[in-house]
């Protein structure tokens, strides 16, 4: 069950912009990252939730999009995140989150996944405007953005070949995101 899941949960960048997810629905995710651990129990990250289109549309220009495509430049109109999750450190709880950004957004998106939803944590963000359209203070350090939505791609695993984990899109619009494989990884079984 949590294989199929883990599998399901792709990093998707293009959305139903008719299908929309409602704050109750993210909270229920959020509230899945805040049961997950934390280094040292700190509990240092606080969220933003955005789904007002405005808002949206005021994001989405500050948002870098699959870098190995080189000539895509992000989703359509109608093929846009319909909601957003700012992933932030509270430097007055503590200035070091260890791996909590990475525990807390997987956890975030397996429950988008196991809702039929998905997202796409996005790290390169221009995080001064985007804090700025938040009303983030000094206190309050944007780390990533999840882009949330009904996905409206195909994503498909692939095995690595020769080390290339570029991911591609192929003639028919479907993902395919390369991973390597097993033996590859597992450095020692002793």
């Amino acid at each position: 069950m949590i294989k199929e899941l883990i599998t399901r949960n792709r990093s998707y960048r293009r959305f139903d912009e008719a299908v929309k997810v409602s704050s109750q629905q993210i909270l229920k995710w959020i509230d899945l990252a805040r049961l997950s651990g934390s280094g040292r129990n700190a509990q240092p990250l606080k969220y933003a939730i955005v789904t007002k289109t405005e808002m949206c549309a005021k994001i989405f220009p500050f948002l870098g999009w699959a870098g190995y495509l080189n000539n895509w430049k992000g989703p359509e109109e109608g093929e846009r995140p319909v909601a957003y999750v700012a992933v932030i450190k509270d430097r007055s709880i503590a200035e070091n989150h260890y791996c909590d950004d990475g525990i807390a957004m997987q956890s975030i998106l397996l429950g988008a996944a196991e809702d039929g939803f998905g997202g796409c944590v996005i790290g390169s963000v221009n995080k001064a405007k985007v804090a700025k359209l938040l009303g983030l203070n000094e206190e309050q350090e944007l780390l990533y953005i999840i882009a949330l939505g009904k996905p409206a791609e195909e994503v498909v695993i692939d095995e690595a070949i020769d080390g290339n984990i570029k991911y591609w899109r192929d003639e028919n619009g479907v993902h395919h995101v390369p991973k390597r494989p097993i033996d590859e990884i597992v450095i020692l079984k002793a």
